[in-house]
């Protein structure tokens, strides 16, 4: 029994951290422990280790650890990589070690010992495959073939030069910091690849994630269909309600069978609690990432837009677009000036001739009401997507990897 209390506290624990940590941002946690927990998290524990490293150690403690903070996050180091390498291997030997001696079961056939290790395999191949590839780096000598890639739009993409790497920057291009390198299509750096994620490796990279995701749900459909072949192995249910006369029904078995579960097999349900909840994030992940590939845009030109949209104030407008040009800009903050003037005015005049006072806003209300972004086009004239066939075939089918590519480098020579 104690350790079914264990298991409960630490699933209770885990949930707890897992919320705070993504969603304690939310405004319905807004002045909750939730928050403080999401703060402490993200930022205060790092800055109260700071500050107990100065003080115990001196200012050459806390530069020292600045300089390995610089080497995890500033720097390619492997770091993420030998972490996902661990994460995987040492899941899949618990699920073989906990699991493969109850198939073939009632509901699992043998097989599925040798898929299951087919389908990692698969996974670390194609983890290999992102981190290693060449993400599309724009040198002296490709620079005329990325030039005619892509136009430039002349709001986030303009003609100029490179700062650090001293040539001409292609459409769609930007430097890496951490690589150090010019990266054609740039989406972003992807510290569990240690590697970017450009024009070439995009599509192993789309392919990694799906790939994980189904092989997340494959492995807690399986741990699940384990576990209730086990049921009707044993023939927990029978004896449940025979012998010890629990009424057949849902509710009336669930908080035995839970309590059998827990002390048999503690493990697998574990398992099964962490693929469930790795599969919903990459899931999302993948979701978010394939929703950009169909419009042909990348994770930096999202960034670009939103800067560029609060920079200039747009979100004050009905529906807005971050596709403008200087004069329409002018146009626009001159009528909301008077519109906002005319809104003040009335909103006086109102508050003078009613003296009610709204109650204040449910959280739940405040939760569930629409943001003012969901109204927000952040890309409204996007110039590179040209359909969903032809944004996904660009996709599978970088330019750099096509004949016509080398082409244009024969005729500029």
């Amino acid at each position: 029994m104690a350790v079914q209390w264990v298991l409960v506290c630490h699933g209770c624990i885990t949930l707890l951290v897992v919320v705070s940590f993504l969603c304690g941002h939310w405004p319905i946690f807004q002045g909750t422990f939730i928050e403080r927990i999401h703060y402490f998290l993200t930022f205060g524990a790092y800055d109260y280790f700071l500050r107990f490293v100065g003080f115990v150690f001196g200012s050459k403690g806390r530069d020292a650890i600045l300089s390995v903070e610089f080497f995890c996050c500033d720097r390619p180091n492997p770091l993420l990589q030998i972490l996902y390498l661990a994460i995987i291997g040492f899941t899949y030997y618990f699920i073989a070690k906990s699991s493969f001696s109850y198939i073939p079961g009632y509901y699992l056939t043998g097989v599925h010992r040798y898929t299951s290790l087919l389908a990692v395999c698969v996974g670390v191949l194609l983890f290999l495959l992102t981190s290693f590839s060449d993400p599309g780096t724009v040198k002296a000598e490709n620079i005329s073939q990325f030039l005619s890639a892509y136009p430039y739009d002349n709001i986030i993409y303009k003609e100029k030069e490179c700062s650090t790497c001293k040539i001409p920057k292609p459409a769609r291009s930007k430097h890496c910091s951490i690589c150090d390198r010019c990266v054609a299509r740039f989406d972003h750096h992807c510290g569990w690849m240690n590697n970017c994620i450009g024009e070439k490796n995009t599509r192993y990279f789309m392919a990694f994630l799906l790939w994980h995701f189904l092989l997340c749900l494959y492995g807690t459909i399986a741990l699940g269909l384990i576990l209730a072949g086990r049921l009707k192995e044993l023939k927990v249910i029978h004896i449940l309600t025979v012998y010890y006369g629990i009424e057949n029904s849902f509710f009336g078995l669930a908080p035995h069978v839970v309590q059998w579960l827990l002390g048999s097999y503690n493990t697998q349900i574990l398992l099964m609690v962490f693929l469930a909840i790795v599969s919903l994030l990459l899931a999302g992940f993948f979701g978010y990432h394939a929703r950009l590939c169909l419009t042909n845009t990348t994770t930096n030109e999202v960034v670009a837009n939103v800067l560029i949209m609060l920079f200039f104030e747009l979100i004050d407008g009905d529906r807005c677009s971050v596709t403008f040009k200087w004069q329409d800009y002018v146009s626009w903050k001159r009528k909301l000036n008077e519109a906002k003037a005319s809104t003040a005015a009335l909103k006086a005049s109102i508050s003078g001739m009613s003296s009610e006072r709204k109650p204040p806003e449910s959280k739940w209300r405040a939760f569930f009401r629409r943001s003012p972004l969901e109204d927000v086009e952040v890309v409204k004239n996007n110039v590179y997507d040209k359909g969903v066939f032809h944004n996904i075939q660009e996709m599978v089918f970088p330019f750099s990897t096509r004949s016509s590519f080398y082409r244009t480098k024969s005729k500029s020579d």
